[in-house]
């Protein structure tokens, strides 16, 4: 049987589509080591599933003779596909039709699955590769911007929000992907800025590279805005469908179990002696993090950002989890400003999504300092305390060695409306360390002493042996149990399994007032 004409003529004008901006400037993109859009999303999500929406729709634009030139699409791929067969909503913008630039139709392409996946319950990926406002189209161009960082408001906490900067991503643009939960930021060919090198050579006559400006290795370590960094594209995709693992599809589903080989009871002798006798040496919590998880497998979020801090996500007994840690090995583990934001804001994104929260204390206290007291560690120090007062899942902590002062009281205590507090028999909860409290105390009594230096010796021994251990805690029903920390692992699941159906809720509000 013939095929119509009209069907061949509809394949024809299909394949041209699928061009976008033609074979030349897909052979560019291919020569500066990037993929097209369509080839993007081939690699993300499960074969043969992608469902393209608005193929034929051009541009509206009748001015600087734009109406001359148009290209179905109009510069970004948009549709619903699948990954690990749930469904996702997806965007991917093609730098070969007008370098990626946005237009009103190119807005609407981009609104309109975005409000598909709030209304289906749906993650919504953005494959970022633009290089901003189509300047032809005026204020129709940022109108398109504005209205998409609208629909990135309302989805959030709804709907899981990936981010991918492949390519530039600049001006107004960025705004997008700073509200999205999760920013990958591919290590070869991307970059993101408000204002480029030029402006700011202009204005401030200061010379500085694009890399230094806004490069990968700025985002993730400096100004937190990337919380992933990958080597090339594939591995991009990789890594979005690997954090999807872990979340559900929208903020009324709890997250997807993994069937685990990893025994419940396994226990981690090399956690009874993994802290040291001398309580201000180092060790590495990550040590401690993949002995106590499934398959030692965890996934670090914002690596490279206040690493005195460490937040990811893992599995105990093929249920997903949220760990936030403090890394004695950076800083003693104390809490600075910008640790306090990164694990703040892990916290409400678990809450957010049904995503029990496991916290791992071993914490001096907060940063000293003029440039910390400065630049606002009280403002920003009160966030994370107020997000785990006001996070309703699961919460257990484990203090493993130091719990001092406010940052005891901070990283998900009982009266910040733990579930449960556990820790380990070397725990230390007090005011503050033996040494500092002694010298407060006691500096008095010993200078009038003899021997002022025997005599804070003498008082230390006696604050540790009262203080810096967790029984008056116990005592006070302040921790639920001291355990041995080889017994960490199967604590932790049979407390999560306890807690499966918790209810908790927060007093009927609009929304609370966090210490921006």
């Amino acid at each position: 049987m013939d095929i119509p004409k009209s069907v061949l003529e509809l394949r024809t004008k299909r394949d041209k589509a699928r061009l976008g901006g033609g074979e030349k400037r897909i052979a560019e993109q291919h020569e500066k080591g990037k993929l097209t859009a369509r080839e993007r999303i081939d690699l993300l999500v499960d074969p043969d599933s992608f469902e393209e929406f608005d193929l034929f729709v051009t541009h509206q634009c009748h001015d600087f003779g734009m109406e001359k030139t148009k290209y179905p699409g109009d510069g970004v791929v948009t549709g619903c596909a699948t990954i690990n067969e749930r469904v996702v909503y997806v965007f991917s913008q093609d730098f070969t039709v007008f370098g990626g630039s946005l237009s009103k139709t190119y807005a609407e392409k981009i609104c309109k699955i975005m409000d598909m996946a709030i209304r289906n319950g749906c993650p919504v990926i953005g494959l970022n590769d633009s290089g901003g406002a189509r300047i032809q189209e005026g204020v129709d161009a940022l109108a398109g911007y504005a209205e998409i960082f609208y629909r990135n408001v309302m989805a959030s906490g709804v709907v899981p929000q990936i981010s991918a900067i492949l390519g530039p991503c600049a001006g107004g643009a960025v705004y997008s992907p700073a509200i999205t939960d999760f920013v990958i930021m591919d290590k070869k060919n991307s970059y993101m800025f408000v204002t480029g090198p030029k402006v700011v050579k202009t204005v401030l006559n200061e010379t500085v590279t694009i890399e230094d400006l806004g490069g990968p290795g700025i985002h993730s370590s400096k100004s937190g805005v990337a919380q992933f960094i990958t080597e090339n594209e594939q591995e991009t995709m990789l890594l979005i469908r690997k954090i999807l693992s872990y979340l559900p599809s929208n903020n009324l589903e709890d997250p997807p179990y993994f069937p685990t080989s990893d025994v419940v009871t396994r226990a981690c002798t090399e956690l009874d002696t993994i802290i040291p006798e001398n309580p201000n040496k180092p060790y590495d919590i990550l040590d401690v993090i993949h002995c106590l998880v499934d398959e030692n497998e965890f996934l670090e979020v914002a690596r490279n950002f206040a690493q005195n801090i460490v937040v990811g996500f893992a599995r105990l007994n093929g249920y997903p989890v949220g760990i936030v840690a403090n890394q004695p090995k950076v800083l003693a583990g104390v809490l600075d400003i910008d640790a306090s934001i990164k694990g703040a804001r892990f916290v409400r994104f678990c809450d957010a999504f049904n995503i029990p929260l496991i916290v791992l204390e071993d914490v001096p206290g907060f940063l000293p300092g003029t440039n910390q007291e400065h630049n606002g560690i009280i403002r920003n120090g009160a966030k994370l305390l107020y997000a785990f007062a006001e996070a309703t899942v699961p919460k257990v902590t484990v203090i493993l060695r130091k719990a001092y002062g406010g940052a005891y009281c901070v990283m998900n205590s009982r009266h910040m409306r733990a579930d449960l507090v556990y820790a380990w028999p070397s725990a230390e909860i007090a005011v503050m360390g033996p040494k500092g409290a002694v010298e407060v105390i006691f500096r008095k009594e010993a200078m009038e002493s003899e021997d002022p230096k025997k005599v804070l010796t003498e008082k230390e021994e006696e604050y540790r042996s009262k203080f810096a251990n967790p029984m008056q805690a116990a005592e006070k029903g302040y921790i639920d149990d001291i355990i041995e920390p080889s017994r960490t692992r199967f604590r932790l699941i049979r407390a999560l399994e306890m807690l499966a159906n918790k209810k908790d809720s927060i007093p009927p509000r609009k929304h609370g007032n966090i210490p921006l």
